[in-house]
C-alpha cells in the first residue's frame, strides 16, 4: 500500500537529499529536484524546502504568493531556527542546531568537549517532525480543501527530546550532566555501555515489571559462572532505578563491569539473548548490512548496486473496503489539522504515548486505556521530588507526554471490561499499541480481530523489532535502537568506548513521529479509497534510515568510524571552550573559504586558544554576522530562561496540572499556517471512565456503577 501514489513533491535546497523527501517517496509520491522558481510548482502536491520563508523572501519568492497561486499545496519547511523568531535567518547545520537545543550539551563525557551524536540525528528527527506535519495538513486539506504552510525548526525540535531536563529545572531548578555511556533520569544515573571482550554492549537495569525477568535473568547468569554478583536476592519487582541509592549502585555496577569483560558480543547475541537479559551487542555498519533479521523483513532494496532500506513503515491494507459510520463525539469538537479524528490508545511508555501526543495535539479525539494493574512506567518512575512513589498522578514526565487525552483505567483481564471497550472499537478511526508484538492477540485486541468489528480501521504498531522476523519476540528500549543501528559505536571519540548518543531518548521520540504521519497518510488514504491497514513501525528500522550515510560509507569500501564532532560533509567544524566553567561554542565552516576566514578572525589555527578567551554568545552573534555557522552550547537554563527563539515559538505550553499546577508542557513541535493547534492537560489515572462508559460506549447509570464497584475501572 503506497497512500501517497501518484501525489507529486517538490524539493528546493537541497531538500531532495534530505530524510523528509525520502519518507515521502516510500509512501510512493514523486520527488522532484528543482530551483526555488513558481512556476516549478504547476501540479505540484507538496513543496520541502530546506530554506525557510525569511531566506524565501530574500529571493523574491513569498509565502503570500506561493498561496495565491497554489492554495491547495502543503507547504513544509524545515530550517535549523524555524521561518519566524529572532535568529530566522541564522546559520545552521546538525552540530549548531544540537549544540542550541540542548542535546549537545549532554552528550560525552564530563572531560572533554560535548560531542555530536552519529550522522545528523537532529535533522533526522526535525524532517520526521516534518513527515508528521506534512501528512496531517494533507488530511486536513482532504476536509476543507486547502493547503498551508508547516514550518519547522530542527533546534526546536530537537529541545522537545529533552524532557528529562526540562522537568528537572522546571521543579528542582537542577541540571543534568554529561555522563558518558550513561543515561540520566533524573534522580539517577544508570550506567548502559559496557565494554565487552570483543567491542561493546548496551544494557541497563529496568524498573518494574519490565525490567525484572531481564535482571533476574543477569543475576542468574553471573552466578553460574562464578562471578562477583551483588545482585543475588535482590527483589527486582520492588527496584526502582530513581530510588536506588547510588552507592549501592557503584558496587552493583563495577560486578556488571567486571562481567562483561568475559563476554563477547557473540555470546551477547546468543546465550545473553536466550537467558533473556537486556543487552545486544554494539553494531557496526557491516553488521547492519549482514542482519538477517532485516534480510527476513525484506528490508533492503537494490538502487544502483547499494543496498538502502525500502520503507520508514510497513502498510498491510485492509482485505475489505468499508467507509467508517458515523462516530459520537465525547466532548466538543476541536481545532487542528486532525479535527475529528478518534483514536483509541493502548499505548505505555514513549512510543505510544508521544505518538497519541502528537495526534491528540493536532486536534484527534485521544482515549487513553490504561490500568492500575500495570501502570505506565511514566507514572510510576520517580524523577523529581514533587513525585511520590505509588501516586500515578503526580508525574512530570507523564505530563509532558500525555498532554490532549482522557484517561479510562480498565482492568483487561475482567471480561466485563468488554462492555465498555468494544463499543470504542466501533468508535475509533485508530488505534494505537507499542506492546510487545504479540501482547494484543493475547488479549483478542490485535489488527485481524478489530477489523472483524471495525472493516475501516487504521491500526499503528510500534516495536523495536518490528510485527515479524525472527527478533520480533525479543526485548529492546531506545538504546537497542541505537546499538543496533550502529548510532552508538560511532558516537565519540576515536580514542575512547563510544558514548549514549545524545543521552536523551533517540529512537523513543523519533519513532512517533513516523508513526502519527504514517496514521494521518492512512486515513486521507481511507478517505479516498475506504481502505484501512495496519502500520507495522520498528524503532530498529527507523534508526537504520537514520545511518543511511554511514551505511553508503560502507558499502564504498570506508569504514566508518568515530569521528568527534567532525562531519564529512563539513570543510571543518568542532566545539571549543568559551570562557566560563563547562561553556562552549559549536562552529561549522561549512567551506574552505569559510575556514579561512574563521583562521583570520582567530588570527592563526589555534581557534581554541582565541575562542578560549571570548565570550560564548557575542563570539556566536560575530560569527553568524559574518556568515559562519556558529552557536553557544546551551544548557538547561539557558534554554528554558533566556532563549528568545524558543519563546517565540511557544516551545513549552503553559498548562494547568491538576496536581502539580502551571506549567510549561512541551508541543509538539510544529506550526501550522491554518489550523490552530490548542493541546490540553494531561488526564489523571480513570479520570473519565465513567464520562466514556457513558457517552461512548452507552452504558447506563446502574451498569457503570456495578462496574465500578466490581473492580472493572481499575
Amino acid at each position: 500500500m503506497k497512500p501517497l501514489q501518484g501525489l507529486r513533491v517538490i524539493a528546493w535546497g537541497a531538500m531532495a537529499e534530505r530524510p523528509l523527501a525520502r519518507y515521502l517517496a516510500s509512501l510512493g509520491a514523486t520527488v522532484v529536484a528543482t530551483e526555488p522558481l513558481l512556476q516549478t510548482l504547476s501540479g505540484a502536491d507538496f513543496l520541502i524546502d530546506d530554506l525557510g520563508l525569511a531566506c524565501l523572501q530574500d529571493l523574491g519568492l513569498s509565502r503570500a504568493q506561493i498561496e495565491a497561486q497554489f492554495p491547495q499545496l502543503v507547504h513544509v519547511s524545515v530550517t535549523a531556527f524555524g521561518s519566524f523568531g529572532p535568529r530566522a535567518r541564522w546559520r545552521g547545520g546538525e552540530l549548531v542546531s544540537s549544540a542550541m537545543s540542548g542535546v549537545l550539551r549532554l552528550t560525552g563525557a564530563p572531560d572533554r568537549a560535548p560531542v555530536k551524536e552519529a550522522r545528523d540525528a537532529c535533522t533526522f528527527h526535525a524532517d520526521m517532525a516534518a513527515a508528521a506535519g506534512a501528512m496531517a495538513a494533507h488530511y486536513s486539506r482532504g476536509t476543507h480543501g486547502v493547503g498551508q504552510h508547516i514550518d519547522v525548526s530542527v533546534r526546536e525540535v530537537a529541545f522537545s527530546r529533552c524532557v528529562n531536563s526540562i522537568l528537572v529545572w522546571q521543579f528542582e531548578r537542577r541540571k543534568l550532566q554529561r555522563v558518558g555511556g550513561a543515561l540520566n533520569y533524573g534522580l539517577a544515573t544508570v550506567r548502559c555501555i559496557w565494554p565487552l571482550a570483543d567491542g561493546w554492549c548496551f544494557h541497563s537495569l529496568m524498573t518494574g515489571r519490565f525490567g525484572a525477568p531481564a535482571n533476574q535473568a543477569l543475576s542468574d547468569w553471573m552466578d553460574e559462572l562464578g562471578a562477583d554478583n551483588p545482585l543475588r536476592g535482590v527483589d527486582w519487582l520492588a527496584y526502582n532505578r530513581s530510588t536506588l541509592d547510588p552507592a549501592i549502585r557503584a558496587v552493583w555496577e563495577r560486578a556488571i563491569a567486571g562481567f562483561f569483560l568475559t563476554r563477547t558480543r557473540e555470546q551477547i547475541r546468543t546465550e545473553g539473548r536466550r537467558r533473556g537479559i537486556n543487552a545486544c551487542a554494539v553494531a557496526t555498519p557491516g553488521d547492519v548490512l549482514a542482519d538477517p533479521h532485516l534480510q527476513s523483513r525484506q528490508f533492503w532494496n537494490q538502487q544502483a548496486g547499494r543496498t538502502v532500506p525500502s520503507r520508514f513503515t510497513g502498510f498491510t491494507p485492509a482485505a475489505t473496503t468499508a467507509r467508517p459510520a458515523p462516530r459520537a463525539a465525547l466532548a466538543n469538537s476541536r481545532s487542528g489539522p486532525l479535527a475529528g479524528v478518534r483514536v483509541l490508545d493502548f499505548a505505555w511508555a514513549l512510543v505510544g504515548s508521544i505518538t497519541t501526543k502528537i495526534l491528540g495535539d493536532l486536534g484527534a479525539e485521544v482515549i487513553k486505556v490504561e490500568t492500575r494493574t500495570r501502570p505506565c512506567l511514566s507514572r510510576i518512575d520517580v524523577q523529581v521530588k514533587a513525585s511520590k512513589p505509588g501516586d500515578f498522578d503526580d508525574k512530570p514526565w507523564f505530563a509532558h507526554m500525555n498532554t490532549s487525552k482522557r484517561s479510562l483505567a480498565l482492568d483487561m483481564k475482567r471480561p466485563e471490561a468488554r462492555e465498555v471497550l468494544e463499543p470504542l472499537i466501533e468508535w475509533a478511526d485508530v488505534v494505537v499499541e507499542n506492546f510487545s508484538p504479540g501482547t494484543m492477540a493475547k488479549l483478542g485486541l490485535d489488527y485481524e480481530q478489530l477489523v472483524k468489528r471495525n472493516p475501516s480501521l487504521v491500526m499503528v504498531s510500534g516495536s523495536v523489532y518490528g510485527q515479524t522476523g525472527p527478533l520480533a519476540q525479543e526485548w529492546g528500549v531506545d538504546g537497542t535502537g541505537a546499538a543496533l543501528s550502529g548510532r552508538t559505536l560511532l558516537t565519540g571519540w576515536a580514542d575512547r568506548d563510544p558514548v549514549i548518543p545524545g543521552a536523551v531518548p533517540y529512537g523513543d521520540v523519533i519513532v512517533p513521529y513516523v508513526m502519527a504521519a504514517g496514521v494521518a497518510a492512512a486515513l486521507q488514504h481511507r478517505r479516498q479509497t475506504g481502505q484501512g491497514c495496519h502500520i507495522d513501525a520498528s524503532m530498529y528500522e527507523i534508526c537504520v534510515q537514520q545511518m543511511l550515510p554511514a551505511l553508503l560509507e560502507e558499502q564504498s569500501g570506508s569504514t566508518p568510524q568515530r569521528m568527534g564532532n567532525a562531519d564529512p560533509a563539513v570543510f571543518h567544524q568542532d566545539v571549543y571552550a568559551v570562557a566560563g566553567e563547562d561553556r562552549w561554542i559549536a562552529i561549522s565552516a561549512v567551506t574552505q573559504a569559510q575556514y579561512q576566514q574563521l583562521c583570520g578572525f582567530a588570527g592563526g589555527t589555534d581557534i581554541g586558544g582565541w575562542t578560549a578567551t571570548q565570550d560564548g554568545q557575542q563570539l556566536a552573534d560575530l560569527l553568524q554576522s559574518q556568515g559562519i555557522a556558529a552557536g553557544v552550547v546551551q544548557d538547561i537554563e539557558d534554554l528554558m530562561e533566556h532563549d528568545p527563539g524558543l519563546q517565540a515559538r511557544g516551545a513549552l505550553v503553559p498548562i494547568e496540572h491538576a496536581r502539580l499546577g502551571v506549567f510549561g508542557h512541551v508541543r509538539s513541535p510544529m506550526t501550522f499556517s491554518a489550523d490552530v493547534i490548542a493541546p490540553f492537560r494531561p488526564p489523571n489515572m480513570g479520570e473519565h471512565s465513567q464520562l466514556i462508559a457513558q457517552q461512548l460506549s452507552g452504558l447506563d447509570g446502574s451498569r457503570i456503577e456495578a462496574l465500578s464497584a466490581s473492580g472493572v475501572f481499575k
